[in-house]
């Protein structure tokens, strides 16, 4: 894990890569021109959803959202995280312990020239951030997610 001293020793380059090839195979009940993705999109959730791009550390209110609710996908609003499994990592980017079932999708993303675990969103095929095993009881996972790539919904969690 790197915690805000890793970041500084390698850049914000290390974390900002976008456009390579992780993007995971396969058809998703949600498809879309690029075109299309543009107009419905932000320029930072296209980034970040579309081009497999990392938003900067602590700059999502995301990360510090606390209230009960569920975490959806920016693109295609496909509930993906319960705010009950929302931690506070340290890290500067929303992360939880387990998705919602059936939300999301993983595949080896070695963009940084070593296999991580990218997280997806299983109907559109957005990319959400990362998975690592570094995170809390009772999974022992970090979905290190970035919050360009969701919205969030008040509500039961």
């Amino acid at each position: 894990m790197l915690g805000a001293a890793g970041i500084g020793l390698f850049g914000l380059g290390s974390f900002t890569l976008g456009g390579a090839s992780a993007k995971p195979k396969g058809k998703f009940e949600i498809t879309r021109t690029d075109a299309e993705w543009k107009r419905q999109l932000t320029a930072d959730q296209y980034y970040v959803l579309r081009t497999e791009g990392t938003e900067r550390p602590f700059s999502s209110p995301l990360d510090k959202e606390k209230r009960a609710g569920t975490f959806i996908c920016a693109g295609c609003q496909l509930p993906l995280f319960s705010s009950r499994t929302k931690f506070d990592s340290g890290t500067g980017w929303p992360s939880f312990y387990a998705p919602l079932p059936k939300a999301v999708g993983t595949s080896t993303d070695r963009l940084l020239g070593y296999p991580r675990t990218e997280v997806h969103c299983r109907r559109c095929g957005g990319h959400l951030g990362h998975v690592f095993e570094d995170g809390p009881k009772p999974t022992g996972l970090r979905y290190c997610m970035n919050g360009d790539a969701m919205l969030f919904r008040v509500g039961k969690a």
